[in-house]
């Protein structure tokens, strides 16, 4: 059995930052030991900023952004085009796509992707709350920006299956995105081209 090298306090930071992604328990114990080092700059910033963050961050019911108000701020813009929306699969991609500010859209968020394998069925995503908007009769076109993998394409069909009733304009990036890809690493050039490019469903 491996010797405690430091208090339960110390220990519960790593094991917290090892849940972040990208950050293993190698990578978290020299961000704590960063985080500490620094704890007047850092450490206690950061603290207040989680708390504040955990207290007032809610997710919008229109779109499924986060925001410190619902709706959130996209959806309050007037200056946004109401007959075009996009569907991603994660807020992280909606972000991605705002970065490229390629498009004045409306965003609809998914929150995951249709998955067998995880449990992940349409009852798991905010597909109600899609059809919901498209019931409204204000929707021209619908972009479907899901990731280039497997189960994003899976989804992609469920969503354009979905969207066929009505009469709207369903498309979807175009091959700008790589097979296997997914959209919060790409740079503003690719998805600029596949936004540009993008095609009927």
């Amino acid at each position: 059995m491996a010797a405690r090298i430091a208090g339960p306090e110390i220990e519960r930071l790593v094991q917290m930052l090892s849940r972040l992604p990208g950050l293993g328990p190698r990578s978290a114990r020299r961000a704590a030991l960063h985080l500490i080092k620094k704890r007047d700059e850092l450490l206690g910033p950061l603290g207040e900023a989680l708390r504040v963050a955990h207290e007032r961050i809610v997710t919008c019911a229109t779109c499924g952004n986060i925001d410190t108000s619902d709706p959130c701020a996209i959806c309050r813009d007037s200056r946004r085009d109401d007959s075009l929306l996009v569907v991603v699969e994660t807020v992280s991609d909606l972000w991605a796509l705002e970065r490229a500010a390629l498009l004045r859209a409306r965003y609809h968020v998914l929150g995951g992707v249709l998955s067998p394998l995880d449990g992940v069925g349409p009852d798991d995503l905010n597909l109600a709350g899609l059809v919901e908007r498209l019931r409204a009769g204000k929707l021209r076109e619908v972009v479907i920006a899901v990731n280039a993998t497997v189960d994003g394409q899976t989804t992609a069909h469920y969503i354009a299956d979905l969207i066929a009733p009505f009469a709207v304009k369903t498309t979807r990036l175009a091959h700008g995105v790589p097979v296997g890809g997914e959209l919060d690493f790409l740079d503003e050039g690719t998805l600029a081209a596949a936004l540009e490019r993008r095609t009927v469903f």
